[in-house]
């Protein structure tokens, strides 16, 4: 898989409601039909709750 974007990302979680679980949002991104890399991703964050989907964006693309 090339390398997973910031678009990407907010595609596979299109319809996620925020404050959200991690789990949760694991689950919304399989809903969406999102590739293993970007369920591998979400799953490998550190945190486990996120306010909104611009400290979801910074725990994936700040940990790389």
């Amino acid at each position: 898989m090339a390398e997973l974007s910031p678009i990407d990302l907010q595609k596979a979680l299109h319809g996620a409601s925020y404050p959200a679980s991690r789990e949760d949002l694991v689950t919304r991104a399989r809903d969406n039909g999102a590739g293993a890399g970007v369920v591998d991703k979400l799953s490998s964050v550190r945190a486990d709750r996120f306010e909104g989907p611009d400290e979801l964006q910074k725990a994936v693309f700040d940990a790389e």
